[in-house]
């Protein structure tokens, strides 16, 4: 029986091993990708530079000595200067690392060898694979190399030296060759090679069909009528009612929504001033509408208080000080007028 601190110690060292070979899979996709990037700016640099020369004064003399410039190392010297952005570490190294690659298939493998990429990348420094293949010794992805995952997923590793080849199912599809549907979707064709997976109606759950009547499972908030076929529940029907009383209910296709009733409304059956089941405080019922109602005009006066008036407003009504008059201490008293001072005489 293991002790408790080797246990742990088993349980760390493991954890170590995955996340170096997690990391270590991980950089070797990082470097195709760094790789395939350095091969599309070199023909995006052959492109810039084929029509330049060396820039003399006689074009034609330096052209017969000295090589055309198409072929020279001075274009390829300004073509690798300009490979990398210069803050990319993983870039500018792997150009230095293998400059002289560059300069063997520039003078010696171009004309047999024109894809660089392929060259460089897939068969000198072998940092990546054809497309349709993965890992160290570029084996076929699941389902094969010309239509990996039978052409409804994404190939762990594709086209690099990482990678584990399983398949990352495109959305409908899974299992282990992505031939299979998930729920909501179903086989429209199947073979041993080709899967084409065509989304269900939207009240199924799982189905044979395109319709609500080919549901062999119909999904929450639906419910299957007399006749097999998958329909809408309307769950504002419910009793008790599933909103709170300054809610109404909403019905959707397989589901419902609470939503707030108007603020001159207590209780109502939809959203407006003209579906309340009642009028809130301070509203009344007009011909079927809630309205404001006017206290300041109501018979008995409201603002009782001396020099007091009345001031209406949406479902209530404020009193105020009449003009002339302020609060003071829940009172109000007139204004008093201002001091005049007296009049200064100036002698001249």
């Amino acid at each position: 029986m293991l002790s408790f601190r080797q246990l742990l110690w088993l349980f760390f060292y493991l954890a170590f091993i995955l996340l170096s070979q997690c990391t270590h899979a991980k950089d070797l996709k990082s470097s195709c990708h760094t790789c395939k990037q350095i091969a599309d700016n070199f023909i995006k640099g052959l492109d810039q530079t084929k029509k330049q020369n060396f820039g003399g004064g006689n074009t034609a003399w330096e052209e017969r000595a000295l090589s055309k410039y198409e072929t020279s190392e001075i274009r390829l010297v300004e073509i690798l200067e300009n490979l990398c952005e210069s803050s990319s570490f993983d870039c500018n190294h792997m150009v230095e690392e293998h400059e002289d690659h560059f300069e063997t298939w520039w003078f010696k493998r171009q004309n047999k060898h024109p894809d660089l990429y392929k060259w460089f990348c897939i068969d000198t420094i072998n940092v990546c694979c054809l497309n349709g293949t993965f890992g160290p010794d570029c084996n076929a992805c699941v389902g094969g190399s010309e239509r990996p995952c039978h052409g409804n997923g994404v190939c762990d590793g594709d086209g690099t030296r990482g990678g584990n080849g399983r398949c990352n199912c495109d959305h409908g599809y899974k299992g282990e060759f992505c031939l299979d549907c998930i729920d909501g979707y179903f086989n429209e064709i199947r073979n041993d090679t080709f899967s084409l997976c065509t989304e269900c109606h939207s009240s199924c759950k799982t189905c044979t069909g395109l319709t609500n009547e080919d549901c062999e499972k119909c999904k929450t908030g639906w419910g299957e009528d007399d006749e097999g076929a998958c329909l809408d529940v309307n769950e504002c029907l419910n009793d008790p009612p599933l909103c709170k009383e300054d809610q109404y209910c909403l019905n959707t296709d397989g589901s419902f929504s609470c939503k707030g009733c108007d603020k001159v409304c207590s209780g109502c059956t939809e959203a407006g001033p003209d579906k309340c089941q009642s009028c809130a405080p301070g509203y009344q019922d007009t011909e079927g509408t809630c309205t404001d109602v006017n206290e300041c005009e109501q018979p008995d006066a409201v603002c009782t208080a001396g020099n007091q008036e009345c001031v209406n407003n949406k479902g209530s009504y404020i009193c105020i000080c009449a003009s002339g008059y302020e609060e003071q201490e829940g009172v109000c008293v007139t204004i008093p007028e201002p001091v005049k001072r007296p009049e200064e005489h100036v002698d001249l």
